[in-house]
């Protein structure tokens, strides 16, 4: 009976981070530690650097439920999420955020003296993109501006210096995040007008939110296309690019609010099939050419 219990306990967490979401950064952090070491990176740096990304992510999402709980209660939407369900209880969700940044910064430590002190500042920075909604409409950015800390953090994991292909790496990861956010947050165009939020959609309306997202991602494509030769990558990776291109341009096509369903194949399902894709056909271009 216990056993269960804490199984139905893990569970419900991993549902409330939204586990199955790390497939957005953890594939550009795998690159950037391919590319930072020039090779395969040792077993202890991998380890350590999974588990900073891992226990920064799942505290920063926990996090964002707990500053939304208002909010997530009043959506019909989202009222049939954890908390508002009570299914999970603030002080419990306090403590499992209290837990995961004290692992990631005890993971930060063990990589080295750089990432140890930058670990402050980027608990800073994912917890505040909470609030951002609050007062402007480039909380998108500021969202993919915190998950693009993955490559570079993953970097200096590696080198434990500064450099400029993660931030490049970092920089596409923001505009990606940013623009199918976007998509997203059209579901709550209503919703977020009348409570006061700050959304690109609310903001500017539907279709110009869209515009704007597809700018987004056509940076993020050229964006790509130049790391080919920056980093001498071949033809394997390139492709990778061309078919996420295409799943990009497919998710915009089949934007459509009204039904949840698509709406979370174009925000969620296509965008963790693309990172997949970058990633595999990177690790192939890396071993075969």
């Amino acid at each position: 009976m216990v056993i269960r219990s804490v199984t139905s306990k893990i569970r419900l967490f991993g549902e409330l981070v939204m586990f199955s979401h790390t497939l957005f950064s953890l594939p550009f952090a795998i690159i950037s530690l391919l590319w930072a070491s020039n090779g395969w990176p040792s077993w202890y740096v991998i380890t350590w650097s999974l588990i900073a990304l891992v226990a920064a992510r799942n505290g920063a999402n926990a996090f964002n439920r707990l500053a939304d709980l208002k909010f997530d209660t009043l959506n019909p939407r989202t009222e049939s999420r954890h908390m508002p369900k009570k299914q999970l209880m603030p002080r419990e969700v306090i403590l499992f955020v209290i837990l995961n940044y004290a692992l990631f910064v005890f993971a930060a430590a063990m990589l080295n003296p750089l990432c140890f002190a930058l670990s402050p500042v980027a608990i800073l920075l994912i917890t505040a993109y909470s609030y951002t909604k609050r007062f402007t409409w480039l909380c998108h950015l500021f969202l993919g501006f915190t998950i693009a800390s993955a490559p570079i953090g993953a970097w200096f994991a590696v080198t434990g210096q500064f450099a400029f292909t993660p931030f490049i790496l970092g920089t596409i990861v923001m505009l990606w995040i940013a623009g199918f956010d976007i998509i997203y947050a059209t579901q709550d165009i209503d919703f977020d007008r009348k409570n006061g939020l700050w959304s690109v959609p609310s903001i500017f309306g539907f279709e110009d939110a869209l515009y704007i997202s597809r700018a987004l991602h056509f940076i993020m494509v050229l964006l790509l296309f130049s790391l080919a030769f920056i980093r001498d990558l071949g033809w394997i990776y390139l492709l990778g690019i061309f078919i996420a291109t295409l799943l990009l341009l497919t998710e915009h096509r089949i934007i459509k609010p009204s039904n949840r369903h698509l709406m979370k194949i174009a925000s969620y399902k296509l965008n963790q099939v693309i990172s997949m894709v970058i990633l595999f056909c990177t690790l192939l271009d890396f071993i075969l050419l």
